[in-house]
């Protein structure tokens, strides 16, 4: 047996770690004396420790550091991509920053553009992946666009309303510095109308931010624009894994089906008040069989193991038409936990859609 000091002299932990990460479940002693509270453990905690202290040097969460403990090795090389890609993603959030405010410092330093050559019709897809959820209130003028989000591996676009939010991504390699340019509405839908046009529909999209203009050329014709000077919300924490695994509920749908459950003039809602304003809020649930399904004011009830969730049935009817045909993926947690819907063959694109308490 190993005192709590040897072990910390033999892992590289603190003797403070080692009892933070007893109180967190993650490495338990294998014998605390009754008496005096020593912790002591065996020689087979030693590699778990090493473990342990490896992953906390590189920032893992807790929550991941105890699944990594406890799992089998193909499950913590599972957990190491996807914690890198974290910290990727991380970095080359923090590069666009910096460049941002090397500009800011210097206006004079900024190099003259950066162009990112795209398929034109992953572009206009692209678009069409996030346009809906543009926001149209006058007092939030910094919603009432689509942010081009450029880095090293191509173009984010992103746009919310406060009550939903969309992204997706076009992959490119971009000529010059990472940059962002917040995109007037007006601006998008000229592109989108660009991207529609001429008869070669395998001619690419030239996207060109230089200073504070956006433009965006097909086969020498094109569109630009002055980009709204408002920051655009962070939104590069929710495109990062949840810390704690996988929703509680991840449910496959078909788009017609639920989409036609949606609009059936049987469809049930529930009434719910707002700021004075009269809702019809959908309520999804989940079936015998944990398949999804709509519920009506009838069925609803406060005992908290029943699942429920309130959401606006226009904005997850948007969120579908813009996630495609086929079958989508809906990530459900808690009744005050936004709902995610992604298409099941592309990690970039998504929807998020603020619930409605019931």
């Amino acid at each position: 047996m190993r005192s709590i000091g040897e072990l910390a002299r033999a892992s590289g932990l603190t003797v403070s770690a080692l009892r933070f990460y007893d109180s967190a479940g993650v490495l338990v002693p294998a014998r605390v004396d009754p008496v005096t509270g020593y912790r002591w453990y065996t020689d087979d905690q030693v590699a778990p420790a090493r473990l342990v202290a490896g992953l906390r040097r590189v920032g893992m969460p807790v929550p991941e550091i105890a699944r990594a403990v406890r799992a089998e090795p193909a499950e913590v090389h599972r957990l190491l991509d996807a914690h890198l890609r974290r910290l990727e993603d991380g970095l080359a959030d923090a590069r666009r920053e910096l460049s941002r405010i090397r500009a800011l410092i210097d206006p004079g330093e900024r190099p003259m553009f950066t162009r990112l050559v795209l398929s034109r019709a992953d572009l206009a897809a692209a678009v069409d992946a996030v346009r809906f959820a543009v926001g149209a209130d006058p007092e939030l003028p910094v919603l009432a666009g689509v942010l081009f989000d450029i880095g090293p591996d191509g173009v984010r676009l992103a746009a919310t309303d406060r009550h939903r939010l969309a992204v997706t991504r076009v992959g490119g390699r971009p000529d010059g510095p990472p940059v962002r340019a917040l995109a007037p509405v007006g601006f998008v839908d000229e592109v989108r109308a660009l991207l529609d046009t001429g008869a070669d529909s395998t001619a690419e999209a030239w996207l060109t931010v230089a200073g504070d203009t956006i433009a965006v050329s097909v086969a020498g014709r094109g569109v630009e624009a002055t980009a709204l000077p408002d920051e655009f919300p962070d939104y590069a924490p929710l495109l990062r894994p949840l810390a704690d695994g996988s929703p509680a509920h991840r449910l496959t749908v078909d788009v017609a089906a639920l989409r036609a459950a949606l609009t059936s003039p049987d469809a049930p809602v529930v009434p719910r008040g707002h700021d004075g304003v009269e809702l019809s809020v959908t309520v999804l649930g989940l079936d015998e069989e944990g398949g999804l399904r709509l519920l009506g004011t009838d069925e609803l009830t406060d005992d908290p193991d029943v699942f429920r969730i309130g959401v606006n049935g226009g904005y997850l009817l948007d969120a579908l038409d813009a996630g495609g045909r086929g079958e989508l993926v809906l990530e459900l947690d808690d009744p005050i936990a936004p709902l995610a819907v992604r298409r099941p063959d592309d990690a970039d694109s998504f929807s998020i859609l603020m619930p409605i308490r019931l």
